[in-house]
């Protein structure tokens, strides 16, 4: 299995011996030794996923990078962060997944409202198996506990991912720019139930949640 470390907080290295890995479609930023890259259809899902994504709206390109060596990755100055699963489930934003191991599955889920409220459709991209995957976010992410006693609300455009056996509802409320007289109309929030993790982000996306 590939191995996964952090050159920094914006550079994500990882070290293969014949492995593969799936990553976001023009993020190889440097290499060495001996890489082989092809470019995957519907997010590495085959025909498929491909009309699941083209139906849902979650847009998600993939390239496989196999080979022997080191190799360098990158988005646009992001902060990665690196997150291991053990036969649970990742949920995620298509545009805040950078790299995963090739043995972990991907796909797509219904998350109803909160995607119409973001503008990205009303699906997000699982991943799911053993294995890490590396994730970006718009500043350092935060990673938030949910427990079964401290339910979470957390505004949409902050959002990145959550794993873990957590339930997630959509109440209307205010987001901070609706509070601070930038945002219009209803906005809404998440709620997070259960048992698991939240990542979030200290920079909030543009979305349209005001809006509905």
């Amino acid at each position: 299995m590939a191995t996964f470390r952090l050159q920094g907080s914006k550079v994500l290295a990882v070290e293969m011996t014949g492995d593969a890995v799936k990553a976001k479609n023009g993020s190889m930023v440097a290499y060495d030794g001996q890489m082989s890259f092809k470019k995957l259809t519907g997010g590495g899902e085959g025909l498929r996923g491909m009309v699941t994504r083209r139906l849902t709206g979650e847009q998600m390109t993939v390239m496989e990078v196999k080979g022997h060596g080191t190799c360098f990755f990158a988005d646009r100055a992001s902060e990665i962060n690196l997150v291991s699963l053990q036969g649970d489930r990742l949920h995620v934003e298509s545009s805040n997944l950078l790299v995963t191991d090739a043995g972990l599955r991907t796909g797509t889920t219904f998350t109803g409202l909160r995607g119409a409220s973001q503008g990205n459709g009303l699906f997000t991209t699982t991943v799911e198996g053993h294995g890490q995957a590396a994730i970006m976010s718009d500043g350092p992410a935060v990673v938030l506990r949910v427990a079964p006693q401290y339910p979470l609300i957390v505004d949409p455009g902050a959002y990145i991912a959550h794993q873990g056996s957590v339930r997630q509802s959509f109440q209307s409320g205010v987001t901070f720019r609706t509070f601070f007289g930038e945002g219009g109309g209803e906005a809404f929030q998440i709620r997070f139930e259960g048992d698991g993790l939240v990542y979030v982000q200290p920079s909030e996306r543009n979305t349209i949640a005001g809006d509905l």
